[in-house]
């Protein structure tokens, strides 16, 4: 059975969500959060496949994004605010939990719900980036990097360099995206590059370039098909003209606050429910291969699956066959109660 994608929104006093929606309103719930500077509509592989499985899949636009509220200040952008935004979805859609699946930056929002209401969840998955009860902070991110691709001395930050250019030249990084945002979208959606595995990531050096573009706007490059639809491209463009980088930029400006909410979690932060961690063989950015950024998700999680996907960054885009059978396989035979329900 096919089901639509439909559009929804749910509107409190303190925030707006707009979302998709696909499945038997009353069957099981799966959400979807997704990263920089993407849409709910990164999981349009994932919707209606997960919908045929039996499944209600609902995806957010984040905070910040799409059709969801964005505001004014780097503060409104800090986790707990948008582990709130997710509970008042969740209790929108009269539910009393979900398995929650994210992506880039909508991973740290589903650790945090895993780790600080752990009732709200019944398992969560998260395709890049790993979970460290420490929390998603730049202090713990570089005290994990692979020193011997970037070494102390020459790149401190190594490959997340870039995050400390948001905090010294924010203006600057989100006039760099917005002098052609049509031109970032297809320079930054694009397939992995096994040739790259091994090498430095292009983030390591973009404070020593002095911008992502080298102070102008995203050179023009073909659009990659692979990943993303000329369709595709134009939504991810129109949405990120009307709203702006402010937001989705400002995710990264709350490495104290993040860290001190992580430090609250209940349980010290270990996560006592079924886990999946999807690993990018080909992303350099988030590389989990032969780093050690995986290695605090490992004693951090009682009953942890890993798989790999042959992809770069924008797994879920680039590989959604290999995701989606990797996402059944673990619903299968760790929520099999749940599935059922």
């Amino acid at each position: 059975m096919t089901f639509p994608v439909t559009e929804h929104t749910v509107k409190t006093p303190r925030h707006t969500t707009g979302y998709l929606a696909c499945g038997a309103e009353e069957a099981p719930l799966l959400v979807f959060c997704h990263g920089w500077p993407e849409l709910s509509l990164s999981w349009r592989h994932q919707l209606p496949a997960f919908a045929a499985l039996g499944f209600r899949c609902v995806a957010p636009d984040m905070r910040g994004y799409g059709r969801s509220s964005t505001y004014a200040r780097h503060e409104d952008f800090a986790q707990e605010l948008i582990v709130q935004d997710m509970l008042e979805l969740l209790a929108a859609l009269g539910r009393d939990r979900a398995v929650w699946i994210g992506h880039d930056w909508g991973s740290p929002v589903v650790w945090n719900l895993a780790s600080h209401h752990p009732d709200k969840v019944v398992g969560v998955a998260s395709l890049c980036v790993p979970y460290t009860a420490k929390g998603f902070t730049l202090d713990t991110l570089v005290a994990l990097v692979d020193r011997t691709l970037y070494p102390a001395d020459a790149l401190p930050a190594g490959q997340w360099d870039y995050w400390l250019f948001y905090q010294e030249s924010f203006d600057k990084a989100c006039q760099g995206f917005e002098a052609n945002i049509r031109n970032v979208v297809k320079a930054l959606f694009r397939k992995g590059d096994p040739s790259r595995v091994g090498q430095p990531a292009p983030t390591a050096f973009v404070r020593r370039a002095g911008s992502w573009f080298g102070g102008g706007a995203c050179p023009d490059v073909p659009r990659d098909g692979d990943v993303i639809t000329e369709q595709d491209m134009e939504a991810y463009t129109a949405a990120l003209t009307r709203n702006g980088f402010f937001g989705p930029d400002s995710w990264y400006m709350n490495h104290k606050a993040n860290g001190d909410y992580a430090a609250r979690a209940v349980n010290g932060g270990r996560l006592s429910m079924p886990v999946l961690f999807l690993h990018g063989a080909y992303d350099t950015v988030c590389e989990t291969m032969t780093s050690r950024l995986a290695e605090p998700m490992r004693a951090d999680c009682a009953d942890l699956t890993e798989g790999v996907v042959t992809s770069g960054h924008w797994m879920a885009q680039e590989q959604p066959a290999a995701v989606n059978a990797a996402l059944a396989r673990w619903l299968a035979t760790k929520l099999p109660g749940y599935w059922r329900e």
